[in-house]
Formats: structure tokens, C-alpha cells, sequence
């Protein structure tokens, strides 16, 4: 009788220690990438906020840059000119007699908005634009970002 016993339990414990179906596996693996995908939307929504917010900042700090060079020169550089103006001093057009020494930006080379293009600038000396094409690196999109704000 011990040994009947003993043969229900292992049947018992055999049966409970049978695993996962195959379906209950692609049940599991198809939450989980449901799950995933919300969680990877979520990491890129917030990867392009971050991308929108740094250029954002970039374009306040060569805006700035660009007033300091309109202080010693009396004018914003042109749009032939261009944002090479801050790191060397313009030739052509109008010249800047007071040119900071070391130009206005630090380096040799204008950064890039966080796409890797470059800021799309114009000028007519007595005001200026910063442009960014986004994400979608095309003009007159809705995720251009200008520099003044553009009014709605």
C-alpha cells in the first residue's frame, strides 16, 4: 500500500512539474512584446523631446553669440556670411573693425543641430533666423524649429 501511495504522489508531483504549454508560451511572449513596444514608444517620444529641447538651447546659445558679435560689430553677420562668422572674421560685405580676437565661439567649427545637420541661418543685418529642419531633416514641416520662436 506504501508503494501505491508513494506512485500517486510521484504521478502527482510529475504532473505539476510538466512545464509550460505552447501556447501558454506565445501567450507570454506575445504580452511581452506588447508591453515592449509601449515601453520603446515611450523611450523615443522621449529621445525626440530631448533632441527638440537641445536644439532648443543650442539655438538661444548662437543666438547669443550672434548679439555679442552685433555689440562690437554694429550689425548681424550676413546670411552669404553665415554662422562662420563667430568662429572667424567675415570678409565681404560689411567689416567688423572691433572682431573679437578669438571670434565668438570656441573651436573651429559650428555644431550641428542633434539630427547632424547643420542650423540653416538668415540675415539681413538688422535681424536674424536660426532654423532647424528636425527630424525629418525637410523644410516647412511641422517639426522645424525656428529661433525667434515662430508665432501660431
Amino acid at each position: 500500500m506504501e508503494i501505491n501511495n508513494n506512485y500517486k504522489t510521484v504521478k502527482v508531483i510529475a504532473r505539476s512539474n510538466r512545464g509550460f504549454s505552447l501556447v501558454e508560451i506565445l501567450v507570454a511572449l506575445t504580452l511581452l512584446a506588447i508591453a515592449g513596444s509601449f515601453v520603446a514608444g515611450k523611450i523615443y517620444e522621449s529621445l525626440e523631446e530631448g533632441k527638440r529641447t537641445s536644439t532648443n538651447i543650442q539655438m538661444q546659445n548662437l543666438a547669443g553669440r550672434l548679439k555679442e558679435f552685433r555689440r562690437h560689430c554694429n550689425f548681424y553677420p550676413t546670411t552669404d556670411q553665415g554662422l562662420e562668422a563667430l568662429i572667424s572674421k567675415p570678409t565681404g560685405g560689411k567689416e567688423c573693425k572691433n572682431y573679437a580676437p578669438n571670434g565668438y565661439i570656441d573651436g573651429d567649427e559650428i555644431p550641428d543641430d542633434p539630427w547632424g545637420e547643420p542650423f540653416i541661418y538668415e540675415s539681413d543685418n538688422n535681424k536674424f533666423t536660426l532654423q532647424s529642419l528636425g527630424s525629418d531633416n525637410e523644410e516647412n514641416t511641422e517639426d522645424d524649429i525656428f529661433y525667434p520662436p515662430k508665432k501660431k
